[in-house]
């Protein structure tokens, strides 16, 4: 069972659901069950600088529940319990509490190489000492110095290497917009397959989760079926260019598909790329003349492209094939 831990580096929470997870991965509940952890990007703070400042107060002293911008924990207590008394009780010690705001872009890409070149094992021992020099330690792990302190106490010798030439750059930043196309809308946030559980939650509730989620046996979609459903969320939610992104791969190896074509001119008309769509849009209705909805959508590009004559034809026959789009 593939267990997917979105997540970001500089989230408190993050840390306290590492320790959470173990725990429950310990249970006898799941003694019979193989897993694997995974853990994906997630951004807290995806708008922090990039030379690193310093938190004036250190500590994260919250109440239960909540976290800098989207870290959240399990639901609040009675007693009001916060984040540093949570991570006291998980043996994380007197020192808890990051010293930097930073970005974190670039311990995501050290994450993500950590697994391709060494798997779980490798990438879990990056993540805990990325955490540690955060948290514990009062370290910036947006400094490159700092991540190859972390990669050598790992033992992830190709690292420094690997960050050098910018490998994992575009992963990273394909894997949030999947995240996001997936619903993750907060760290940390546990996956198996059409299941999550989002927050730091105890480790009995983990339990609960993962043993009903090994009960599921998941359907495995192609890639490309993923792609355009990922491609769809995010159309949905307003992001065309994320979209386009996770879009692209398919227009090269399925640029013949209907559907890969009409997701694409939905992209590029609501991201005002409208000569793109309009070329798109055309070639579609010459294959699919009965296409009410190519027909509007070409429609409304001519539209918005100052071409109402023409326009106007094709949404008479949008109209006349569907009469909702009049």
């Amino acid at each position: 069972m593939r267990i997917e831990m979105w997540a970001d580096m500089l989230c408190p929470w993050a840390y306290i659901g590492k320790r959470r997870l173990e725990k429950a991965l310990a249970d006898p509940a799941l003694a019979g069950v193989r897993t694997e952890v995974v853990w994906r990007p997630f951004r807290i703070d995806p708008t922090a600088p990039a030379q690193a400042t310093p938190i004036l107060s250190r500590g994260n002293d919250l109440p239960m529940g909540a976290g800098p911008g989207q870290c959240v924990g399990p639901p609040p207590s009675r007693d009001q319990t916060t984040v540093t008394q949570v991570a006291a009780e998980e043996g994380f010690g007197p020192n808890w509490g990051a010293a930097w705001r930073s970005d974190s872009h670039s311990a995501h890409r050290l994450v993500l190489l950590a697994y391709e070149h060494g798997g779980s094992a490798l990438q879990d021992r990056v993540v805990e000492q990325l955490m540690k020099a955060h948290f514990l330690e009062a370290a910036d792990i947006s400094d490159p110095a700092q991540l190859l302190e972390v990669a050598s106490r790992s033992g992830f010798t190709e690292a420094g290497r690997l960050l050098e030439a910018g490998a994992a750059d575009r992963e990273v930043r394909e894997l949030l917009l999947i995240g996001k196309a997936r619903s993750v809308t907060s760290s940390p946030t546990l996956v198996v397959g059409d299941r999550a559980l989002a927050g730091a939650q105890p480790a009995d509730v983990m339990v609960d989760f993962l043993t009903t989620a090994a009960d599921v046996r998941a359907r495995e979609l192609p890639e490309e079926v993923l792609r355009l459903r990922w491609s769809e969320s995010l159309l949905e939610q307003r992001d065309p260019l994320g979209a386009l992104t996770l879009l692209q791969p398919l227009l090269g190896e399925h640029a013949e598909d209907l559907n890969v074509r009409r997701l694409a001119a939905r992209g590029y008309f609501h991201s005002a790329q409208l000569s793109r769509a309009h070329d798109v849009l055309r070639q579609l209705v010459e294959d699919t003349p009965d296409d009410s909805y190519v027909h509007l959508m070409l429609g409304r590009t001519l539209q918005r492209m100052g071409r109402a004559d023409e326009a106007a034809k094709h949404m008479k026959v949008a109209a006349a094939m569907t009469p909702d789009f009049t």
